[in-house]
Protein backbone atom coordinates (compact mmCIF):
# COMPACT_ATOMS: atom_id res chain seq x y z
CA UNK A 1 0.00 0.00 0.00
CA UNK A 2 1.26 3.63 -1.17
CA UNK A 3 1.19 6.43 0.95
CA UNK A 4 -0.10 9.08 -0.98
CA UNK A 5 -0.35 12.89 -0.07
CA UNK A 6 -3.62 13.59 1.30
CA UNK A 7 -5.56 16.86 -0.74
CA UNK A 8 -4.73 19.48 1.75
CA UNK A 9 -7.82 21.41 2.52
CA UNK A 10 -7.65 25.59 2.33
CA UNK A 11 -8.47 27.04 5.71
CA UNK A 12 -11.01 29.05 3.67
CA UNK A 13 -12.70 25.83 2.86
CA UNK A 14 -12.84 24.88 6.17
CA UNK A 15 -14.23 28.73 7.70
CA UNK A 16 -16.26 29.18 5.36
CA UNK A 17 -17.66 25.86 4.49
CA UNK A 18 -20.83 26.70 2.44
CA UNK A 19 -19.30 29.78 0.36
CA UNK A 20 -16.12 27.90 -0.27
CA UNK A 21 -18.05 25.16 -1.78
CA UNK A 22 -20.31 27.47 -4.04
CA UNK A 23 -17.33 28.93 -5.34
CA UNK A 24 -15.56 26.23 -5.93
CA UNK A 25 -18.41 24.57 -7.75
CA UNK A 26 -19.00 28.33 -9.65
CA UNK A 27 -15.07 28.20 -10.92
CA UNK A 28 -14.92 24.62 -12.16
CA UNK A 29 -18.33 24.98 -13.91
CA UNK A 30 -17.20 27.90 -15.50
CA UNK A 31 -13.81 27.02 -16.88
CA UNK A 32 -15.43 23.85 -18.24
CA UNK A 33 -17.76 25.78 -20.01
CA UNK A 34 -15.19 28.03 -21.24
CA UNK A 35 -13.34 25.29 -22.41
CA UNK A 36 -16.32 24.06 -24.27
CA UNK A 37 -17.36 27.12 -25.74
CA UNK A 38 -13.97 28.54 -26.73
CA UNK A 39 -14.09 25.55 -29.22
CA UNK A 40 -16.88 28.00 -30.42
CA UNK A 41 -14.99 31.28 -30.28
CA UNK A 42 -17.06 32.23 -27.71
CA UNK A 43 -15.52 33.70 -24.11
CA UNK A 44 -17.71 32.65 -20.91
CA UNK A 45 -21.08 34.01 -20.67
CA UNK A 46 -21.50 34.79 -24.58
CA UNK A 47 -23.36 31.82 -25.65
CA UNK A 48 -25.91 32.74 -22.52
CA UNK A 49 -26.53 36.06 -24.56
CA UNK A 50 -27.44 34.42 -27.80
CA UNK A 51 -29.33 31.87 -26.11
CA UNK A 52 -31.52 34.90 -25.34
CA UNK A 53 -31.24 36.27 -28.68
CA UNK A 54 -32.52 33.12 -29.74
CA UNK A 55 -35.66 33.50 -27.56
CA UNK A 56 -36.59 36.92 -28.50
CA UNK A 57 -34.54 38.33 -31.18
CA UNK A 58 -33.83 42.40 -31.28
CA UNK A 59 -33.87 42.93 -27.70
CA UNK A 60 -32.35 45.98 -26.31
CA UNK A 61 -28.53 46.15 -24.28
CA UNK A 62 -30.28 47.14 -20.84
CA UNK A 63 -33.00 44.22 -21.38
CA UNK A 64 -30.27 41.67 -22.22
CA UNK A 65 -28.60 42.75 -18.45
CA UNK A 66 -31.93 42.44 -16.76
CA UNK A 67 -32.57 39.07 -18.06
CA UNK A 68 -28.70 37.75 -17.59
CA UNK A 69 -28.39 39.80 -14.37
CA UNK A 70 -25.19 41.79 -15.63
CA UNK A 71 -24.57 45.18 -15.42
CA UNK A 72 -24.20 47.65 -18.15
CA UNK A 73 -20.62 47.91 -19.03
CA UNK A 74 -20.77 43.84 -19.35
CA UNK A 75 -22.96 43.58 -21.51
CA UNK A 76 -22.26 46.21 -23.61
CA UNK A 77 -17.91 44.63 -23.66
CA UNK A 78 -20.19 41.40 -24.45
CA UNK A 79 -22.14 42.40 -27.32
CA UNK A 80 -19.20 44.69 -28.78
CA UNK A 81 -17.55 41.27 -29.05
CA UNK A 82 -20.19 39.57 -30.76
CA UNK A 83 -20.40 41.90 -32.81
CA UNK A 84 -16.87 42.03 -33.85
CA UNK A 85 -17.14 38.75 -34.37
CA UNK A 86 -19.92 38.94 -37.02
CA UNK A 87 -22.55 36.98 -34.52
CA UNK A 88 -24.88 39.95 -33.91
CA UNK A 89 -25.63 43.33 -35.16
CA UNK A 90 -26.23 46.89 -32.93
CA UNK A 91 -28.78 49.26 -34.26
CA UNK A 92 -29.88 51.98 -32.69
CA UNK A 93 -34.06 52.30 -31.70
CA UNK A 94 -35.93 54.30 -34.24
CA UNK A 95 -38.25 54.85 -31.35
CA UNK A 96 -35.48 56.11 -28.84
CA UNK A 97 -31.97 56.73 -29.85
CA UNK A 98 -30.53 56.07 -27.02
CA UNK A 99 -31.72 52.65 -27.19
CA UNK A 100 -29.16 49.97 -28.92
CA UNK A 101 -31.13 46.99 -30.01
CA UNK A 102 -29.49 43.57 -30.31
CA UNK A 103 -29.87 41.20 -33.26
CA UNK A 104 -28.33 37.71 -34.19
CA UNK A 105 -26.74 37.92 -37.92
CA UNK A 106 -26.99 34.64 -39.83
CA UNK A 107 -23.58 33.49 -38.59
CA UNK A 108 -24.75 33.88 -35.40
CA UNK A 109 -27.93 31.61 -35.54
CA UNK A 110 -26.20 28.98 -37.08
CA UNK A 111 -24.28 28.28 -33.78
CA UNK A 112 -27.37 27.59 -31.91
CA UNK A 113 -27.24 23.76 -32.42
CA UNK A 114 -23.34 23.86 -31.53
CA UNK A 115 -23.82 25.64 -28.32
CA UNK A 116 -26.97 23.47 -27.33
CA UNK A 117 -25.07 20.40 -27.48
CA UNK A 118 -22.23 21.88 -26.03
CA UNK A 119 -25.08 22.86 -23.49
CA UNK A 120 -25.85 19.27 -23.34
CA UNK A 121 -22.56 17.77 -22.77
CA UNK A 122 -22.35 20.75 -19.67
CA UNK A 123 -25.24 19.65 -18.34
CA UNK A 124 -24.94 15.65 -18.87
CA UNK A 125 -21.18 16.30 -16.92
CA UNK A 126 -22.26 18.55 -14.18
CA UNK A 127 -25.22 16.07 -13.05
CA UNK A 128 -23.79 12.61 -13.65
CA UNK A 129 -22.59 12.05 -9.70
CA UNK A 130 -26.24 13.35 -8.77
CA UNK A 131 -29.09 11.21 -8.19
CA UNK A 132 -32.40 12.75 -10.35
CA UNK A 133 -33.59 13.50 -6.11
CA UNK A 134 -29.80 15.14 -5.61
CA UNK A 135 -30.85 17.27 -8.82
CA UNK A 136 -33.43 18.33 -7.69
CA UNK A 137 -32.31 19.43 -4.19
CA UNK A 138 -29.58 20.61 -5.71
CA UNK A 139 -31.20 23.44 -7.76
CA UNK A 140 -34.03 24.26 -5.08
CA UNK A 141 -30.59 24.83 -2.62
CA UNK A 142 -28.73 26.98 -4.84
CA UNK A 143 -31.41 28.89 -5.82
CA UNK A 144 -32.93 29.51 -2.19
CA UNK A 145 -28.91 30.87 -1.78
CA UNK A 146 -29.22 33.34 -4.55
CA UNK A 147 -32.42 34.81 -3.93
CA UNK A 148 -31.00 34.93 0.08
CA UNK A 149 -27.53 37.10 -1.51
CA UNK A 150 -29.97 39.05 -3.76
CA UNK A 151 -32.08 40.16 -0.92
CA UNK A 152 -28.72 42.10 1.45
CA UNK A 153 -28.44 44.99 0.84
CA UNK A 154 -24.70 46.56 -0.14
CA UNK A 155 -24.70 48.44 2.70
CA UNK A 156 -24.66 45.50 5.19
CA UNK A 157 -20.65 44.87 4.18
CA UNK A 158 -18.29 45.64 6.93
CA UNK A 159 -16.83 49.20 6.48
CA UNK A 160 -12.80 48.93 4.68
CA UNK A 161 -10.25 49.38 7.38
CA UNK A 162 -9.10 52.99 6.97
Amino acid sequence: MTNQPREQVPSTAARFPVSFAVFAVARTHRARAAHLFRELGLFPGQEIMLLQLWEADGQSQTSLGRTLGVDHSTVAKSVRRLDQAGLVTRTRSAEDRRVTLVYLTEKGRRLEEHIEQAWSVLERETIKPLTPDEQTTFVALARRIETGLASNALDDLPNPPC
